[in-house]
């Protein structure tokens, strides 16, 4: 019930935060003015605006023009000889300088950057630098137009007030802006032995230089060489440590170098004010610039080293994967090489089978003079011979099946179903003729592959005339072409097949009963070949009563 006021208010609540944070840093930037000068080393609301619209959207822009609009009317309201709507009027112009240099860098930063935190990587860095120079132009052209046009400077003093006033609105940028997007990043510390001896050295050299500059005879020398000194701790920061620590060390050594410039003391003393804070400044921009790109380039080596290192165990699970393949590979093999060698075995068994019968019948065939057993022994020998041709026929068909690709041809069941009736009418030369009965529904050619389709229609009516019964055989052979796909039933009223073997007919070898002398290759043929046709086959039987075997072909595209 709380959530939505709050939500229906949250634009407004940004924008307050935001006018009370610019007014309160524009008023601790005042501080950091030179004697009888109106130029600033820094102007820290920039820095803090910029941030701010980067972390809340743009829609926080008005919070910019109102603490821009108070801290100006507040800063020249007892700036003797300006009316109250001089005042006024230049603030404004101020304000919407300072509000508009704001928003061209946040929409700069969406185009050329494309990223709320440009510090990942050197080159977005650079970028950041060049965003900070142009968009400052803006407000300090607008800013020192807005004076000039009022008559508070004079012609003479228009380039040097805009030039002072857009390098302290760069060098606010590039303190403030940096330290609060790291600062508003998710911070992990991870409290490490080796950080914590880097840091107690770091504070170590710190102290040393302290305490160089207690001493009478190096004082003034270490004082010159102040800015030299610091220049390697902060490289320090930056190589070492994230962006936040080493930008903070950066803040901290630019706000007591303005400090003590302001008060007269440092380095950075020259004859004119003007001069001391143009040199200050180049003093922040310079080590301002170095630790944000080295921090930058510092990240980016650190992204790639752990990309490269991520890689690397990426690349080592994927060996490792490939390994186990392998293997899973090799023990496929030994299984394939073991069914090969049954195959092998299995093969040269049947093969032999019908030579050693006929061997046999012919040796019996030379001792018996009796005609009417060498015509038995003729019957036999044929049978044999058939079984082996029938076989020799069955493993080059399984062979081809896995060798060669489908092939796309027209078919038209009823010659091809009568070409296969006639091709195994001599299968048998013993029993009742089997009556044949066929029925198709075929109005236009089916693409599909022809010798496949011989193939399976070949071994199953064969199955059904060797597994006929005595008494009055059928074969029933329905055909019908739905759309795209051919059914097919072939239907016998032969011996049947158990229960108990109808889920292992397709595997090779397997023989459901020893009568008939069958190889056990038939239905793994027609089963390879179905699958290469990505057909489906059932068979339904049952002992004594037949056998349906029902096939749906999908016609190739």
């Amino acid at each position: 019930m709380t959530i939505k006021p709050t939500l229906k208010y949250l634009p407004d609540f940004k924008i307050i935060l935001v006018a009370l944070l610019y007014y309160f840093f524009a008023r601790v930037g005042y501080f950091l003015a030179f004697d009888n000068t109106t130029a600033l080393p820094a102007w820290p609301p920039s820095g803090i605006a910029f941030a701010l619209i980067i972390l809340l959207g743009r829609s926080a822009w008005p919070g910019i023009t109102i603490g821009a609009l108070i801290a100006n009317v507040m800063a020249f309201w007892n700036s003797p000889g300006l009316p109250p709507q001089t005042i006024i009027t230049i603030s404004s112009f101020i304000a919407i300088g300072h509000t508009l240099e704001t928003l061209s860098g946040n929409f700069l930063m969406k185009v050329w950057i494309r990223d709320t935190y440009p510090f990942h990587h050197a080159r977005n860095a650079f970028r950041f630098l060049f965003v900070t120079l142009l968009m400052c132009m803006i407000g300090a052209g607008i800013g020192t137009a807005s004076l000039y046009f009022n008559q508070v400077i004079l012609v003479s003093d228009v380039l040097k007030s805009a030039f002072s006033w857009w390098i302290g609105n760069v060098v606010g940028i590039l303190l403030f802006t940096p330290f609060i997007l790291a600062a508003a990043r998710k911070q992990q510390f991870n409290f490490r032995m080796e950080k914590a001896v880097e840091v107690g050295i770091f504070s170590a050299c710190v102290l040393c230089v302290y305490f160089l500059l207690q001493l009478d005879p190096f004082n003034s020398t270490v004082v010159r060489a102040l800015p030299f000194l610091l220049i390697p701790f902060l490289l320090w920061l930056a190589f070492r440590f994230e962006l936040l620590a080493a930008i903070t060390g950066v803040l901290i050594a630019s706000l007591v170098s303005i400090y003590y410039t302001i008060h007269h003391t440092g380095p950075f003393i020259l004859e004119a004010s003007y001069d001391s804070m143009l040199l200050l400044q180049i003093f922040i921009g310079v080590i301002s610039i170095s630790t944000i790109v080295l921090s930058a380039t510092v990240k980016e080596r650190f992204e790639a080293q752990r990309e490269l290192k991520q890689f690397n165990e990426n690349l080592e699970a994927m060996v490792e994967n490939r390994t186990k393949e392998l293997q899973s590979t090799n023990q496929e093999l030994t299984k394939r090489n073991t069914e090969l060698d049954n195959f092998v075995y299995s093969v040269s068994h049947d093969l032999r089978a019908p030579i050693a019968s006929v061997l046999g019948l012919i040796n019996l065939a030379k001792k018996d003079k009796d005609v009417t057993m060498k015509d038995i022994y003729l019957e036999k020998i044929n049978s044999s011979a058939l079984q082996q041709d029938n076989f020799i026929r069955e493993i080059l068909d399984q062979s081809r099946n896995s060798r060669l690709e489908v092939k796309k041809e027209e078919i038209l069941f009823e010659p091809l179903i009568d070409d296969t009736f006639n091709q195994l009418r001599f299968a048998t030369s013993t029993g009742k003729a089997v009556e044949k009965i066929i029925r198709i529904k075929q109005s236009k050619p089916f693409i599909s592959d022809s010798w496949r389709l011989k193939v399976i229609l070949n071994n199953i009516i064969s199955n059904s005339i060797r597994y006929r019964n005595g008494k009055d055989p059928v074969i029933k052979v329905n055909v019908e072409i739905d759309e795209h796909v051919a059914k097919l039933e072939i239907e016998d009223n032969g011996k049947g097949i158990g229960e108990e073997h109808l889920d292992k007919v397709y595997k090779m070898f397997y023989r459901a009963t020893d009568d008939g002398a069958g190889s056990g290759l038939g239905l793994y043929i027609v089963k390879e070949a179905m699958d290469k046709l990505n057909g489906s086959i059932k068979i339904e039987s049952e002992v004594g009563r037949g056998t349906i075997v029902k096939l749906e072909i999908p016609e190739i595209c």
